[in-house]
C-alpha cells in the first residue's frame, strides 16, 4: 500500500540545492516566518501574501502567490515534519479556480550547516507530469534567487541534481 504524504517516485522528483553564506537557523527561519516568506516567495515579480503559516506538524500552510498582470495562484498544505533548523516537509496544492487542487506533492527541505553557511536541498517530489515538474523547477529557481537576496547572500547553484 502506498502512502501518497510520504512515497516518491524519483523519476518525478525535483531536486535543487544551493548554498547561502548564512546560518541554518536564519534559513530555516525565511521559510517559517510570515513576514520573511512574504518577502522572497514566488517568481520574479510575484508579491507573495500569507493566508495562513503554522509551521508545526498538522499545522497549515496557505498562501497566494499575485502575477504582475494581478491574477492569483493561491497554494496550501500541510506540515508533515518540523524540526528547526534542519528538516521542513510539507504538502503543496494550488488551488484551481474550479474548486478543486491540483495533485498534491511532498516537498522535503534540509539544512546542513557547511563551511560557515547553510547548504540547503530542496525536494519537491509525487508529480503527475513532466510540464508541472518543469513548471515548478523555474518558479522554485526564481523563489530560490530571491531568497538569496533577502538573506543578503549570493547563493552557489543553481545546483540541480
Amino acid at each position: 500500500m502506498t502512502n501518497p504524504e510520504t512515497d516518491t517516485d524519483n523519476t518525478r522528483d525535483l531536486v535543487l540545492v544551493r548554498r547561502f553564506d548564512a546560518p541554518c537557523d536564519l534559513v530555516f527561519r525565511a521559510w517559517t516566518d510570515p513576514k520573511a516568506l512574504a518577502q522572497w516567495c514566488g517568481p520574479h515579480g510575484f508579491k507573495a501574501v500569507g493566508d495562513q503559516l503554522e509551521a508545526w506538524p498538522g499545522g497549515r500552510h496557505r498562501a497566494c502567490l499575485i502575477a504582475p498582470d494581478g491574477e492569483e495562484h493561491w497554494v496550501g498544505g500541510k506540515y508533515l515534519e518540523v524540526e528547526p533548523p534542519h528538516r521542513l516537509v510539507f504538502t503543496h496544492a494550488w488551488e484551481l479556480a474550479t474548486g478543486e487542487n491540483s495533485p498534491e506533492t511532498v516537498v522535503t527541505i534540509t539544512f546542513r550547516e557547511s563551511a560557515g553557511g547553510t547548504e540547503m536541498t530542496f525536494r519537491q517530489s509525487g508529480f503527475g507530469s513532466a510540464s508541472s515538474l518543469e513548471g515548478h523547477e523555474a518558479g522554485w529557481s526564481q523563489s530560490l534567487e530571491r531568497l538569496s537576496v533577502f538573506l543578503g547572500t549570493e547563493s552557489e547553484g543553481p545546483n540541480h541534481v
